[in-house]
């Protein structure tokens, strides 16, 4: 038996040095636990590589869900006619008439994506979906997005696809083209109501799907500032905007990969500067070029100049032999792609296509000729009779659903897929 040191029931009093020595190793040790759970089960960026939740690589091959939530007129063969959404919304009104088109819209959303698509893309190969949405859907506090897209994304998960959010209608306009849906001219910039409503959107997205490891990450603006020499002093503005989106959704969303895309339709990286986030990429898109490396070099300098990943985010609308070529040159650069668009009426050059429906053509017609003509050409004159008007309406909404849908294999295969 040993004897017992005197006063040992007495627990020494701490000093000051061990005290702050105590804060200090506990500061620390929360910090490097809530670094490490803003990363654990989320892909993020390490170097130039994309690393899964469990820090494996991670290369994307994914598709667009192109004319869903942002419709586009050439997807609806409306050559010569409407082109933007609100374009082809007030179309569908002066045909349907207001609560009708109204149906029409909501039914449109529902077909257009569902579980079996989603099914579809994972069967496929695809691992990856970007989704294109319409700021309108977010606008003033709405949660009529989410109403739209938490589906997709609980499809996505059950498939263990990833998904992007790519804000391809800004507020104000990011283009001043008809695929931001604006007032033809770049407002978002100037306009800083319009910027105010950005961050606001972007900041409950990020809210909204922080803890949600399925998501990928945001891709904050698509295809800002075309190439037009009125437009060249806003170049400048692209990347504070960015930054402050950033800043933004990092005060809810320690998580998420932040997308940048550079101006002139995400093609120009003289914009940036150095990465200003830690979990950051950068996007560019590439159409109607040559499938030669000197197409994606400047991206490639890039890279190699910052340390960062690149992502295709856009690319397609082309030859199933051009689509080969341009993929396997971007695979042998270590770039993930994700293809455009995922399904359109009567094309090749998509994984889906679909029928254009009975009478569409006078729907078609009507809208290159006949409608929003001035008082010399009656709109009346060229409008399809309500029977045509039925038909096509009633047969798009049947054509555009997956299972009267139908795979394009050569396109697949040029992605190195497979049709299921």
């Amino acid at each position: 038996m040993h004897a017992k040191p005197p006063n040992s029931s007495i627990t020494p009093k701490p000093t000051l040095r061990a005290l702050l020595f105590l804060c200090a190793t506990l500061c620390t040790l929360f910090c490097a636990t809530t670094l490490a759970n803003a990363q654990t089960g989320f892909v993020h960026t390490q170097g130039k590589s994309l690393v899964d939740g469990s820090g494996k690589p991670l290369h994307l091959r994914g598709t667009n869900l192109g004319d869903w939530l942002v419709p586009e007129g050439y997807m609806l063969k409306f050559e010569g006619g409407p082109q933007s959404p609100q374009q082809i919304e007030a179309l569908v009104q002066t045909i349907l008439g207001p609560e009708e088109s109204q149906h029409f819209w909501q039914r449109y959303r529902a077909n257009y994506v569902t579980r079996d698509d989603i099914q579809f893309l994972k069967q496929a190969g695809f691992n990856s979906i970007r989704i294109p949405f319409h700021y309108k859907f977010f606008a003033h506090g709405s949660t009529e997005g989410f109403a739209l897209i938490d589906p997709v994304v609980a499809w996505a998960h059950e498939a263990g696809l990833y998904v992007v959010l790519d804000m391809h209608c800004a507020p104000g306009g990011q283009t001043g083209a008809n695929i931001d849906d604006s007032a033809n001219y770049p407002w978002l910039f100037q306009s800083q109501p319009s910027q105010a409503e950005f961050l606001d959107i972007w900041t409950r997205i990020a809210a909204h799907y922080s803890t949600n490891p399925t998501i990928l990450g945001y891709d904050l603006l698509n295809e800002p500032l075309p190439a037009i020499a009125t437009l060249a002093p806003l170049h400048s503005l692209l990347e504070p905007l960015y930054k402050r989106a950033t800043a933004a959704v990092r005060t809810v969303d320690p998580n998420h990969v932040i997308i940048l895309g550079g101006a002139n339709w995400d093609g120009d990286f003289t914009v940036f500067g150095p990465p200003f986030d830690k979990n950051v990429m950068y996007t560019f898109h590439k159409y109607w070029m040559p499938s030669k490396k000197e197409a994606i070099q400047p991206y490639l300098d890039f890279r190699e100049k910052y340390n960062v990943p690149l992502w295709l985010g856009e690319s397609g609308e082309n030859t199933d032999e051009w689509v080969q070529d341009f993929r396997e040159l971007l695979e042998k650069d270590h770039i993930d792609w994700a293809f455009w668009p995922y399904k359109k009426m009567d094309s090749g050059s998509s994984p889906v296509t679909f029928a254009a429906p009975p009478q569409w053509e006078k729907i078609t017609y009507y809208a290159s000729h006949g409608w929003a003509k001035d008082e010399k050409h009656s709109v009346l004159k060229e409008r399809p009779t309500p029977e045509e008007i039925q038909a096509a309406f009633d047969g798009l909404l049947h054509n555009i659903q997956f299972a009267h849908s139908k795979p394009n294999p050569g396109y697949l295969k040029a992605l190195g897929l497979t049709a299921p």
